[in-house]
């Protein structure tokens, strides 16, 4: 036989669409040639493959070898196509049963021993192979991630000669067994650690419960970082549908760690990070940093530092949950559902209102600093909150605050009620809803128009507070917004004014 095909997948995206492999041996002049769209990683394969052939103790034919790779208006990039072209070339010689490669897809970058190196993406492509009703057979390495695919045949193998002699017969691989199912597991940060800041843990336990942005502003060393490290503590755990979305978008960007399965994502890009690196982008699309948090939590820390360019390109996928990445031969959709928290200096040097420090900024230096933030973007931060700096009592005395696990579960209770209620969170709530779900009582509904008159709301600004109120309301377990919840959520808001 001459000719043989191979399936395997590309990446696209968080999709893994079909491509087979065709190989085709013909008489002439050896060569190898390769054509189907390649990138520089996939034409480096006829190399690769041509050394694992042969270090695997196989003949490479010695004739002109054609490798398309089709679709192909398709771009292909990475090595994940060694394994599949190799024995492609196997089974266009005889080498191996050809017969056998229908059941199977394949992926696998190869070394030129014949060892099987690790892909990204091994759980996206594990889930197409199940619709796509064929085994997969992947690098050893990769068998724990598409084993998540719990529907999936998933076939790990070590070598080159360990695929082949399964194709032929000799020594079956094992099928990977799925893991357990994702457990609650307790996070590394316990809320009880914070001493004092008894306003910013409330604030912190509002936005876990509606799933609301933060933004904290306070002098150097009041604890602002150590807050945000400590929500992830406070969210419920993830149930089976976004623990494997999570773990899908860290498989295709290669940073899946089997040991944090289930546990939600904690990202925190440092302020010199590019837009491509926060949301998203290259010639081949990858996820961004709001993609990575997908289902967990975005750290901005120093948020002025940041390039404003950089922050603008967050307002769209706060409101829409998604990123689009959108190149000149390639298009891709990235989920985004994260919650964003952010902290930041009242000032260039950190100590303005700080009694104990010395500002040496002006106004105009100051101002400046805080213009780096657009009027756009911070009307899109539902909640912010003053961190001041603790006094020496506070300081030395033993943290008397609630442990995370307590305030977990009345964060727990609140997404109960909004899932119930609406099958989502508070800040989700499209405007139409709002008004609906959110309305307050009559004595609320008149701090509110006071409040708009006097806080100069904008109609986002106006439907955030009553998100806010309504997460309240629920910690509280009412029925109904009353003017305690919606005073709260009004001072939350006050806290533009600081700007």
């Amino acid at each position: 036989m001459s000719l043989a095909l191979i399936r395997t997948r590309a990446l696209a995206g968080l999709n893994a669409p079909e491509v087979t492999v065709e190989v085709h041996l013909a008489n002439g002049l050896p060569a190898f040639n390769l054509v189907g769209l390649p990138d520089t990683e996939v034409r480096e394969a006829r190399e690769r493959v041509r050394a694992a052939i042969a270090t695997s103790q196989f003949e490479f034919p010695q004739r002109r070898i054609t490798v398309n790779l089709a679709p192909a208006d398709l771009p292909k990039e990475g090595g994940r196509f060694d394994l599949p072209i190799a024995l492609g070339i196997l089974a266009a010689s005889g080498q191996v049963d050809a017969a056998a490669l229908v059941r199977h897809e394949f992926v696998g970058e190869l070394s030129l021993n014949g060892s099987l190196r690790p892909v990204r993406g091994g759980l996206a492509m594990a889930l197409a192979s199940v619709r796509a009703g064929r085994a997969l057979v992947l690098p050893a390495v990769n068998a724990d991630e598409a084993a998540l695919a719990r529907e999936a045949s998933v076939l790990p193998a070590d070598s080159l000669l360990a695929v082949c002699a399964h194709l032929n017969g000799h020594t079956p691989l094992a099928r990977r067994a799925p893991p357990p199912a994702a457990e609650a597991v307790a996070n590394e940060h316990d809320l009880a650690e914070v001493k004092g800041q008894l306003q910013a843990r409330r604030a912190l336990e509002v936005a876990a419960a509606g799933q609301h942005s933060l933004l904290m502003f306070g002098p150097p060393g009041t604890g602002k970082s150590m807050l945000a490290r400590r929500l992830p503590g406070l969210l419920p755990s993830m149930d089976e549908a976004e623990a494997i979305e999570s773990a899908s978008i860290q498989s295709i960007e290669g940073t899946f760690d089997a040991s944090r399965w289930g546990r939600r994502p904690y990202r925190a890009p440092h302020h010199s990070a590019s837009a491509p690196a926060l949301v998203g982008g290259g010639a081949n699309p990858r996820p961004g940093e709001i993609s990575l948090a997908h289902h967990g939590v975005l750290f901005l820390d120093e948020l002025p530092e940041f390039d404003r360019r950089v922050l603008e390109a967050l307002r769209e996928p706060l409101e829409t949950g998604t990123v689009t990445v959108s190149r000149a031969r390639q298009r891709a959709e990235f989920p985004a559902r994260f919650q964003l928290i952010a902290a930041m200096n009242p000032c260039p040097c950190g100590h303005s209102g700080n009694p104990n420090g010395r500002c040496r900024c002006s106004p105009d230096q100051v101002a400046r600093y805080r213009g780096r933030l657009s009027g756009p973007l911070l009307d899109r931060m539902d909640i912010v909150i003053e961190v001041p700096l603790l006094d020496h009592a506070e300081m030395l005395g033993r943290p008397a605050g609630e442990p995370s696990a307590v305030v977990r579960e009345r964060v727990a209770g609140a997404w109960a009620r909004q899932r119930e209620r609406q099958g989502e969170p508070n800040s989700r709530l499209a405007p139409g809803r709002v008004d609906t779900l959110c309305a307050p009582d009559s004595a609320g509904q008149g701090l509110l128009d006071h409040a708009i008159r006097r806080l100069n709301l904008s109609a986002r600004g106006y439907h955030r507070i009553l998100k806010v109120a309504r997460t309240i309301a629920d910690l509280a377990g009412a029925e109904c917004v009353g003017t305690a919840h919606l005073a709260e959520a009004i001072q939350y808001r006050r806290g533009l004014d600081t700007r």
